[in-house]
């Protein structure tokens, strides 16, 4: 058997013992056509039809089978909540982690798109579990998209839900944000700026106060400070100079222990990487020429799940 009809039977065995219901009619077709679409990314390490297609094996001609896929890309009733949810519930219940530490950032994809991630960090890597897009090429999401997005993840945890640790760079450090983690129960460590106002004991300072008379590979934290003009909190604010990096960040977070936040933060860029293996060291998603958001996620559900598939379903024997 050759080894693309094994990886396509084994991706398609995958889905199926996942999802939560037997598939039946056009949604099983559907979901043979998504694993069709995982096995020849995982195959070609690309995003683009042609490629997929020269890595699906079936008996009909590469060009029928990537006109097949262009119509699951462009079909309406293809959503995430039916497509790829079920999965990333899957994922997190197989992971059985007692500790769930979650990455969310921001990248650009397709053409002239831009996509908001959440993933779980496993081991070295970050996998998919949530994920909007929109047109955009650069800029910020704004903070009710964060608080959605990591909804989305709040409400796929298993039961009974474990401990979580959400982690973001400068673009998360939102009080509405950091209130609502709160609010469930979740610890956070959250990149800002160095101008940030905070008050301690009554006093306004900035957040740079912290790296004055830092030495690199150290840091210096300030706890039941009170954040921003809107003076939430309270919270703990650390200026961390680590030794690898050429000048001080700094941090805000819930927790007490400093050390323990940087820590936790530390594990933040493997998101980064994980962007890497979908665009230039991978699956090369940012240059597809699709511009269609709606589409562009239809194509990214098939990308996450060939890389969660990569990174834990395939090598465990498909779960």
């Amino acid at each position: 058997m050759s080894d693309n009809k094994t990886r396509y039977r084994e991706v398609q065995t995958s889905l199926e013992k996942l999802y939560p219901t037997q598939p039946k009619g056009n949604f099983a077709r559907n979901l043979n056509t998504l694993a069709a679409m995982i096995s020849g990314i995982v195959g070609s390490k690309n995003t683009q039809p042609p490629k997929i297609a020269s890595k699906v094996p079936q008996e009909a001609k590469p060009t029928s089978v990537e006109k097949r896929v262009k119509r699951w890309i462009i079909n309406e009733k293809i959503d995430g909540d039916h497509y790829f949810l079920p999965f990333a519930e899957a994922l997190l219940t197989k992971l059985g982690l007692q500790e769930i530490v979650l990455a969310m950032d921001g990248s650009i994809v397709g053409h002239g798109c831009i996509t908001l991630m959440v993933n779980v960090i496993y081991k070295k890597r970050a996998l998919p579990l949530a994920y909007i897009v929109v047109k955009g090429k650069k800029g910020h999401f704004p903070e009710d998209s964060h608080i959605a997005l990591a909804n989305k993840v709040y409400n796929m945890l298993p039961d009974p839900a474990p401990k979580v640790v959400f982690l973001g760079d400068g673009e998360f450090d939102g009080t509405k944000l950091q209130s609502t983690l709160n609010e469930w129960g979740w610890r956070y460590v959250c990149r800002t700026a160095n101008n940030i106002k905070i008050f301690l004991d009554g006093e306004e300072f900035e957040t740079s106060i912290l790296s004055q008379l830092l030495p690199p590979g150290s840091y210096k934290r300030a706890q039941d400070v009170f954040f921003t003009n809107k003076k939430y909190g309270p919270v703990t604010v650390i200026g961390w100079w680590a030794e690898d990096n050429e000048e001080p960040i700094y941090l805000v977070t819930n927790m007490r222990s400093a050390a323990l936040a940087c820590e936790y933060y530390s594990k933040r860029f493997r998101i980064e990487t994980f962007f890497s293996d979908q665009k230039s060291r991978g699956f090369s998603i940012d240059k597809s020429h699709l511009s269609n958001p709606d589409r562009l996620s239809r194509l990214m559900m098939a990308a996450c799940l060939a890389y969660i598939w990569i990174i834990f379903f395939g090598s465990h024997g498909n779960a």
